[in-house]
């Protein structure tokens, strides 16, 4: 898989640039504020339907324009498919080789991970972001998995809305049979992942922090209890709160680094490769589940690093064998085993050097 070109108009202070990177390396440079995180967040946009850096539309669309829209050709080694994205006040809409589609159908046809500014979110941050990390890695690994995902959350939905209508203890067991259904698939799709991320990560993480590293599921409700027990168990205080205490929703991946809870650590260069090996590590799963590389984009990975540093985190990258674009401040790409193609940006115009 390749993403072969793109075009893009009126995202951010992109008014109109075409980018044709190339099939293993490109280096993208400029100064800040030019448009080299922008351009990526676009070919992000392209594959995911969505921001990176959580921006709404408001924020995407350049200004004084009403939308914004994208366009690439990927390639596999059977075919090329074609995708397209417009984005307005009038939603989104996606085209996929010439017919409607949606996020789910972009991540399918161009799968990618960001290592960018906020990558330490996935240590540092809230649970929220490490079970988006084990979905992501479960919608490509795990047949079905985005179905039974969507019935969970319309299933906790609805038990939500019921325990803050109030419903009495027999009634809500009637909203309970569904989700308990669907949450223990969820569970059991991201257990299995998480199995997966431990053994890759040891070896991953040991190589860029130099400790051992290691992950634990957490599944969102006590351990010696089932699902059902459990949101019995929680039915009063449900009603007290208005939401469900009780489930996947509720879960999390803790990540230990020398047998320490990585939250703890204190250098956020330390954060960002602990972070860099889960990025990584998701990457090399679907890889080997899909058999085919996918889109890697680092933004200014060198920020936050020591030299020492990014040489390791450039070492696994290129290990994936992934299609690789990246961001830097200087044309800088001796960390790259061959020429990459090169473009410089300036005040959002794009030109290719090399």
């Amino acid at each position: 898989m390749a993403l072969e070109s793109l075009k893009i108009e009126n995202f951010r202070c992109l008014e109109s640039v075409e980018f044709a990177p190339g099939s293993s390396y490109s280096l993208v440079y400029g100064e800040n504020a030019s448009g080299k995180t922008s351009l990526l967040e676009a070919i992000a946009y392209l594959g995911r339907g969505k921001s990176f850096r959580g921006a709404t539309t408001q924020a995407l669309v350049r200004h004084d324009q009403q939308a914004f829209t994208l366009f690439g050709r990927v390639s596999t080694e059977s075919h090329t498919a074609s995708v397209g994205v417009q984005n307005s006040r009038d939603g989104l809409q996606v085209r996929i080789n010439g017919e409607d589609g949606n996020a789910a159908g972009l991540a399918e046809v161009l799968p990618l991970q960001v290592i960018g500014p906020d990558i330490h979110s996935l240590v540092a941050g809230s649970p929220e972001e490490r079970r988006k990390h084990l979905d992501w890695i479960a919608f490509h690994v795990e047949h079905g998995y985005l179905d039974i995902w969507r019935r969970f959350r319309r299933a906790l939905k609805q038990r939500n809305a019921a325990v803050r209508g109030g419903t009495s203890g027999a009634a809500l067991a009637g909203w309970d049979q569904e989700l308990v259904e669907t949450g223990m698939a969820v569970d059991a799709a991201r257990r299995g992942v998480a199995t997966l991320v431990n053994d890759l990560i040891q070896e991953m993480g040991g190589d860029l922090l130099g400790y051992p590293v290691q992950v634990e599921y957490r599944q969102g409700w006590a351990q010696e209890h089932g699902l059902a027990e459990a949101l019995a168990a929680n039915a009063d205080r449900d009603r007290e709160t208005g939401s469900t205490q009780a489930g996947p929703h509720r879960g999390d991946l803790r990540l230990i680094v020398d047998d320490r809870q990585a939250r703890k650590l204190v250098s956020r260069g330390q954060q960002k490769l602990l972070a860099c090996s889960l990025v990584l590590t998701a990457a090399e799963l679907v890889q080997t589940h899909l058999e085919r590389p996918l889109l890697m984009l680092l933004d200014d990975p060198a920020a936050e690093l020591d030299e020492r540093s990014l040489e390791r985190l450039m070492q696994a990258v290129l290990g994936l064998g992934s299609q690789v674009i990246a961001t830097s401040l200087q044309a800088d790409a001796h960390f790259f085993p061959e020429e990459p193609r090169l473009f410089h940006v300036e005040h959002g115009n794009l030109s290719q050097v090399s």
